[in-house]
């Protein structure tokens, strides 16, 4: 593990370079803005001890090595947290039995906590883009552990949950456009949760677009009954209950009209001629 060699510098001594550490769309470790090359096995390592600060050298070792003996896993571990701390560019820190990240390093993961915590607790995040941008990429793409999958989905639904509270916050103070953004951001993150496409609705309702409103409706409702053969929920139909019902009464078929057969005509009996009444009678 070694950073790319540092640039001369003349003058004054300048701070130390931060250390990042990157896991959102995938592993990247920074020594200010030089790559830091970690062998696969390590990066492991690292993204693992990001993710669970503070826990256990057993607990870290069980779910990096699940399918080896306690012992060869503590080993192994040993062995990795010797290597990295052999480079002066390494993140970690160690006490006693537990392994952390050295509280300079900047972990997107982190960042991205910071700013859904913010936003639940009614703040206004300090960067507003940068809140909509924050978490776009999954958890390192492409790797399959167990402990991966399980951070991702938390992640990716902790997004999620922060852009619709961010697009009701937003609409609750009558910013429209700024609402429509972040529903938008989470429609795209997941195009079937009904959730952000109800926000759109409501958004354009609250400015007065009825056609917007409707075709959102519409678009959602065809994509939902293509992929999943359901129809949107009736909190959802609700929302559009007053303004469509004209429209549906307008295009709902008539009743056909019963059917009246024609009236009976009197016909003579087939095969036989009526004689004439006799002279007299």
């Amino acid at each position: 593990m070694a950073a790319d060699p540092p640039t001369p510098t003349t003058g004054d001594a300048h701070p130390p370079q931060q250390v990042s550490l990157h896991l959102l769309g995938g592993f990247r470790l920074l020594h200010g803005s030089s790559p830091v090359v970690v062998p696969r096995g390590l990066q492991r390592v690292l993204a693992l001890i990001g993710l669970r600060p503070g826990a256990t050298r057993s607990h870290l070792a069980g779910l990096l090595w699940p399918e080896a003996p306690e012992e060869r896993a503590l080993s192994s571990l040993r062995t990795a947290l010797w290597r990295l701390r052999q480079d002066p560019c390494c993140p970690l820190v160690t006490t006693g039995d537990t392994a952390r990240l050295d509280p300079g390093v900047w972990l997107d993961v982190d960042d991205l906590t910071r700013t859904a915590t913010r936003v639940r607790d009614g703040e206004d995040p300090d960067d507003a883009c940068g809140a909509l941008a924050a978490g776009r990429h999954d958890l390192l793409p492409g790797w399959y552990d167990d402990w991966v999958l399980l951070e991702r989905e938390r992640l990716r639904q902790l997004r999620l949950h922060m852009l619709e509270q961010v697009a009701r916050n937003h609409l609750a103070a009558g910013r429209h456009g700024e609402a429509l953004e972040a529903a938008l951001e989470a429609m795209a993150a997941e195009p079937l949760r009904e959730t952000p496409h109800r926000l759109v609705v409501r958004v354009h309702l609250a400015e007065g677009n009825v056609f917007e409103a409707v075709h959102a409706f519409y678009a959602y409702r065809e994509l939902l009954l293509r992929e999943l053969r359901l129809e949107p929920s009736p909190a959802m139909s609700a929302l559009l209950h007053d303004t469509l019902a004209p429209i549906r009464q307008a295009t709902r078929p008539s009743a056909p009209e019963p059917r009246r057969d024609p009236p009976a005509r009197t016909r003579a009996p087939t095969g036989r001629t009526a004689s004439p009444p006799p002279h007299g009678t």
